[in-house]
């Protein structure tokens, strides 16, 4: 397929895995990125040693002429020595998020790289233009994870943020059938970014117990919560009602940072306790019923 984000990562269909926290490590990567589409490693929930590993072994694993990224929240606690392992590994992609693109997109593209950054605002993507981003993400309303405070659709974010800005648009956010993933590009983008259906596949690093409590959740049974702090979409479990319960009666940021704690999302996503952890995933989960694999994904939206 054809299109400015095809060639600008050097892939041969314009999907791409988002670089979810606890999911993304090197063989979900690796295999979105030889299936055709950009994987992404996901370095929020690695610690720099770490990331190193699973840059060294997502390119151990591609077939030769494929190619992958990066994903860094912005707001990363050892940003400084991410970014150097960036440059040493001589990573080619990164996509940022979760902080302002301005600091760190001169010193990616001085060593080469390209660098796309998610938003959830028009306004905030004409910002990432004029940092020199070489592409955005819009992520709409419907995403899991951290999430835009506008808490604006992705039908109505895509159109917008096309209309603002000249560079390449990939539209994130409920994005997950073959229906989507075409209505994605009726709106205006040039590629799409995939978490929710990936982070339930069978290469993804987040616990077999997560997965199947997240496949066919009910209408609903995700909510945004923790807005205080940063907004995080989350399944409904013991934790997230707390959370709820604690947000209803006033409670302020400290008293919801202490409800979080450390560690939450790991316990949730990646050790699967389902009870006390925090889950975090898309509302296109509803839609996603069966085990699958990454090879199974990419022959549903590409045939």
């Amino acid at each position: 397929m054809e299109n400015r984000i095809c060639k600008l990562f050097g892939i041969e269909f314009p999907i791409i895995q988002g670089g979810m926290v606890w999911c993304s490590g090197w063989r979900l990567a690796s295999a979105v990125s030889n299936a055709g589409g950009l994987g992404l490693i996901g370095a929020g929930s690695m610690h720099p040693d770490n990331l190193r590993h699973h840059i060294r072994s997502c390119r151990e694993a591609l077939i030769p002429g494929r190619t992958f990224g990066v994903n860094v929240p912005l707001l990363y606690p050892q940003i400084e020595e991410i970014m150097n392992i960036i440059e040493e590994e001589k990573v080619p992609i990164v996509f940022t998020s979760a902080g302002s693109p301005k600091k760190w997109t001169p010193f990616l593209k001085e060593r080469g790289v390209v660098v796309a950054h998610v938003v959830s605002s028009s306004a905030f993507a004409v910002k990432c233009q004029e940092a020199g981003v070489d592409a955005v993400v819009a992520e709409g309303f419907e995403a899991g994870g951290h999430n835009g405070r506008e808490e604006t659709t992705t039908f109505c974010l895509i159109p917008a943020v096309r209309e603002a800005i000249s560079i390449p648009l990939i539209a994130a956010g409920g994005v997950s059938s073959r229906a989507s993933y075409n209505a994605a590009f009726v709106l205006g983008a040039d590629g799409v970014q995939i978490g929710t259906r990936f982070a339930l596949c069978s290469e993804s690093s987040a616990h077999e117990s997560f997965k199947e409590y997240c496949r066919g959740l009910p209408e609903g049974g995700t909510r945004l919560l923790l807005k205080k702090l940063a907004p995080a979409r989350l399944v409904e479990n013991d934790f997230s009602k707390a959370v709820a319960e604690a947000e209803n009666r006033g409670a302020s940021a400290e008293e919801l940072r202490e409800l979080l704690g450390k560690g939450r999302a790991k316990r949730g996503i990646f050790e699967g306790d389902l009870s006390q952890g925090e889950l975090e995933i898309g509302q296109a989960a509803t839609m996603i019923r069966h085990p699958e694999t990454v090879a199974d994904i990419f022959a549903d939206l590409t045939r």
